[in-house]
């Protein structure tokens, strides 16, 4: 089984404020380095930190890899090491956030064998840094995706 490891990060400028998500993706062994970037119109810094997860996990080609994800995301990483996420679910996440994303996290998930490993944030971790560059940018420039999902939950 092959193994990859995926660097991601998330921001929000304002929080809730503009915002995107950064993705380093890299082949264990290989000189295979890809990196994804995408900026929301309106969104939460936990909302892109997820995603990042998601898109990263939803970009793999082949089922099942082994992977390593690296995030400076307590509010990811907690959340399926503890197996809050698998808890949420059962109750079918009322009254949590971001339970779109969540829902959309399980469906991946079990495709590969994930591991989790924090990093501390803005800490000199090349590919943390350099995924915190392409979230801030993504956040601030470029064409920006509407977060319906979470618009629609703040009218309510």
């Amino acid at each position: 089984m092959a193994q990859i490891n995926i660097y991601t990060d998330g921001s929000a400028i304002g929080n809730p404020g503009p915002g995107g998500y950064g993705i380093i993706m890299e082949l264990a062994g290989k000189q295979y380095v890809k990196e994804f970037s995408q900026g929301y119109a309106y969104t939460t810094n936990n909302r892109m930190e997820l995603l990042a997860v998601i898109i990263s996990l939803e970009n793999l080609k082949k089922h099942p890899m082994d992977v390593v994800v690296y995030s400076d995301s307590k509010y990811v990483i907690d959340s399926v090491e503890k197996k809050w996420v698998f808890g949420w679910k059962t109750k079918n996440f009322k009254g949590k956030k971001n339970s779109d994303l969540w829902k959309r996290f399980l469906k991946v998930y079990d495709l590969h064998k994930i591991s989790f490993q924090w990093i501390k944030a803005h800490n000199d971790h090349p590919q943390n840094e350099r995924c915190d560059q392409l979230a801030v940018e993504a956040a601030k420039n470029g064409i920006k995706i509407k977060d319906d999902f979470f618009e629609k939950q703040l009218k309510k």
